[in-house]
């Protein structure tokens, strides 16, 4: 087996490392690359940079899904999927990934996840022409319900806060708010991240690592330096949310949907 270049994208520092001296021990050859566990810091390295053989890919991260990555970074590598989430296991399986391991990694599992990869390559089976469009498609949630309501809890009361009346959220000092179309604020006990999880994707867009916008808060959007637009929305965000160039023609597809 050929010097292997392989990548790992986790948005966990300590499990990033763990799976790299995992990776080392079983193949001390490999040339492994631990990349920011963000949809754009891994969009904007693999625009820079020629594609790994091999991509250990966690299925949420930082900022989004890893469908975003793929998405935008259409990378030409073998994946094999490290993540907590057991929700897409059967559809990863069925759709030609090479493997997928749930957390905590065992390093059996994860050995016999490599050699089933080292045993494709060396039969000389190149990934199929549709290899990257089946697996964005097993990341689609199928008949998935999303949230219609928050319950608020005040000083003597609580109360459903509903969707409908949301115009955006943004996380300040690791604390997520919920701003309604009347300016009103409300503390939400859930990261961005696992918000995203749970909103329509045709009502909500992540625009940055702060703030999800709600598609009909939405004024205007107009250019920013390096390739960003900053969007403007109401009631007015006391900060300019920016959209960078990576995420930007997934911003126009969503807003052209």
């Amino acid at each position: 087996m050929n010097r292997q270049n392989a990548i790992i994208i986790e948005d966990e520092v300590p499990a990033a490392r763990l799976l790299h001296s995992m990776v080392s021990r079983i193949r001390p050859e490999w040339n492994i690359t631990i990349l920011p566990g963000s949809v754009d810091d891994a969009i904007a390295w693999f625009a820079s940079h020629p594609h790994p053989d091999l991509i250990f890919l966690d299925i949420q991260l930082a900022d989004g899904n890893s469908f975003d990555f793929l998405s935008s970074a259409k990378p030409s590598s073998a994946i094999i999927f490290t993540t907590a989430y057991d929700q897409y296991a059967v559809r990863a399986f069925t759709v030609n990934s090479i493997d997928y391991i749930l957390k905590p990694v065992d390093e059996q599992r994860l050995s016999d996840a490599i050699l089933k990869y080292e045993t494709l390559q060396d039969c000389g089976r190149p990934l199929p022409d549709d290899y990257l469009a089946t697996l964005l498609d097993a990341l689609q949630p199928r008949d998935k319900r999303y949230r219609t309501r928050f319950l608020i809890s005040g000083i003597d009361r609580f109360w459903s806060l509903q969707v409908n009346d949301i115009a955006y959220f943004y996380s300040e000092n690791k604390v997520t708010f919920a701003v309604t179309r009347t300016g009103q604020e409300h503390i939400i006990d859930l990261s961005l991240s696992r918000l995203m999880e749970q909103l329509d994707p045709d009502r909500f867009f992540r625009a940055n690592r702060q703030v999800i916008v709600c598609i009909t808060a939405i004024d205007h959007a107009e250019p920013y330096f390096n390739g960003k637009i900053v969007v403007t929305v109401r009631p007015p965000y006391k900060n300019k949310i920016t959209i960078s160039e990576e995420k930007l023609t997934a911003f126009k597809q969503w807003l052209n949907f």
